[in-house]
């Protein structure tokens, strides 16, 4: 199983870097699509869908919300699809917080899922093509605090967890992993001004936007988690050998783009 995550690991990473270095935005934003249509292949999954047909359409409504999305952003009213996103995860984060009295209670439709669906991809990917935009540091800036954050939980979890964050989430997900994952992603953070090119003006309102950033990054994670949960499986998907599906993946990078994107917008930077 190691040896595959590696193989995987090694395929997907030329794959994804190379783009985002050496393309434009609107190509990068062409690639992280394609993603994102895989990523909704696996949701349509969760959402309770098995006929092919009408994933294959679930599929073409995102893709048209996506092209929707690129064409907002180039009218310059990208902040508002963002902003969308943003409050979409201000949502998950009460939806966590409630499972699963809360789905018990209300359980939801296809179609609810289904926008629900549109509100974690379509934001995001627009959110990187705004951070490539911005120059390739910033989008790795992001993948570092994110990743950083998963590597810090992962091992300050299995050191010294004892206080479960959200048992009926995600069991293995400790307190003492979140704070962490903090400590390991500030470490990507502390230079940030050198990425941003902003001084110590900027530097507080930078850091702060971080923390809630990687706060996002978190939840994503957890909602990601939440809703396999109700469609009772382990993985979104099998599309990644080793490593479950694209979801699995990027559920946290999805969280945290929009957010980071939306505040850098709301700080001039």
């Amino acid at each position: 199983m190691l040896l595959q995550r590696v193989i995987t690991a090694l395929v997907l990473l030329p794959l994804v870097l190379g783009p985002i270095i050496y393309l434009s935005t609107p190509w990068v934003y062409a690639v992280f699509s394609v993603i994102g249509l895989m990523a909704a292949w696996e949701w349509s999954a969760l959402m309770g869908m098995t006929d092919a047909v009408k994933r294959a359409s679930y599929l073409a409504l995102v893709a048209i919300a996506l092209l929707g999305a690129w064409q907002i952003g180039t009218m310059g009213l990208g902040f508002w699809v963002l902003l969308a996103g943003a409050m979409w995860w201000i949502t998950a984060f009460s939806l966590v917080r409630g499972f699963p009295e809360n789905f018990r209670s209300h359980p939801w439709s296809v179609i609810k899922m289904g926008v629900a669906g549109l509100f974690m991809i379509v934001p995001a990917l627009l959110g990187l093509a705004k951070l490539h935009q911005g120059g390739v540091l910033r989008i790795f800036f992001l993948f570092g605090i994110v990743w950083m954050a998963d590597i810090g939980a992962y091992f300050a979890g299995r050191a010294f967890g004892k206080h479960k964050l959200a048992p009926e989430v995600s069991p293995g997900k400790t307190i003492e992993g979140v704070i962490g994952g903090f400590i390991g992603a500030m470490l990507i953070v502390a230079p940030g001004p050198l990425v941003f090119c902003v001084g110590l003006f900027h530097w507080i309102p930078l850091v702060l936007l971080c923390v809630i950033a990687i706060g996002a990054s978190i939840i994503g994670d957890l909602t990601e988690s939440m809703f396999k949960r109700l469609r009772g499986v382990k993985d979104s998907g099998r599309l990644l050998p080793g490593h479950g599906g694209v979801l699995d993946r990027i559920d946290s990078v999805i969280a945290a783009a929009p957010v980071l994107a939306l505040g850098l917008d709301l700080l001039g930077i």
